[in-house]
């Protein structure tokens, strides 16, 4: 038997659990700090997350908010945590993706990419060759990282946007649902627009 702790009862963690059945778990809870929650696509929520270590299970922070995702991911022991990747995605031989981390089903990462740790690559969303998605960043529904594309830590990329080849972005961004990146971004904010333009 297979039994895994998913970290967040939302809907995020419902796909997860989904990736994870798929991925052989036939034993899945959920811990999640909101009290009025008790279960999560029909698995139960046994607890708050500061229970994790009461339990003896692989474990995943399935938690959208890249803050929060790591601290909870940090506060874990390493060895407890698994990477779940769903059996329609598409990844080169060669990729090295980090602890912790979940690609969903449709999405596609080329070859000589480095996924970090605590990362969301989301449904259909497409990573090329020679990419660096650096830890707890988030690569959104159908969004597309081009050739060469260094994305920072805790970065969210918006569903829909386009990143260029051989563009870098600094840690601690959002870039909007539909922007278009053509040129690096240095200072950490949210950008939107086509091409991308920071907002106050």
């Amino acid at each position: 038997m297979k039994k895994l702790v998913i970290i967040g009862a939302s809907g995020h963690g419902k796909v997860v659990a989904d990736i994870a059945s798929n991925n052989g778990y036939d034993n899945i809870i959920f811990l999640d700090d909101n009290i009025h929650i008790n279960e999560c696509a029909g698995y139960p929520v046994v607890g708050k997350s500061t229970e994790i270590n009461n339990i003896e299970a692989d474990v995943i922070v399935a938690i959208g908010n890249t803050l929060i995702r790591k601290q909870i991911q940090e506060s874990i022991d390493e060895s407890r945590l698994v990477t779940l990747i769903h059996p329609k995605a598409v990844i080169s031989q060669d990729v090295v993706i980090g602890k912790g981390s979940v690609v969903m089903a449709g999405a596609v990462i080329n070859t000589s990419t480095k996924i970090g740790k605590g990362c969301i690559v989301n449904t259909c969303a497409s990573v090329d060759h020679d990419c660096i998605v650096n830890d707890y960043s988030h690569i959104s529904v159908g969004s597309h990282l081009c050739g060469t594309v260094n994305i920072g830590n805790q970065t969210w990329i918006g569903a829909g946007a386009v990143i260029s080849n051989n563009v870098s972005i600094c840690g601690k961004c959002i870039i909007g649902a539909g922007t278009v990146v053509v040129r690096d971004i240095e200072d950490s904010g949210t950008y939107i627009g086509v091409p991308a333009r920071k907002i106050k």
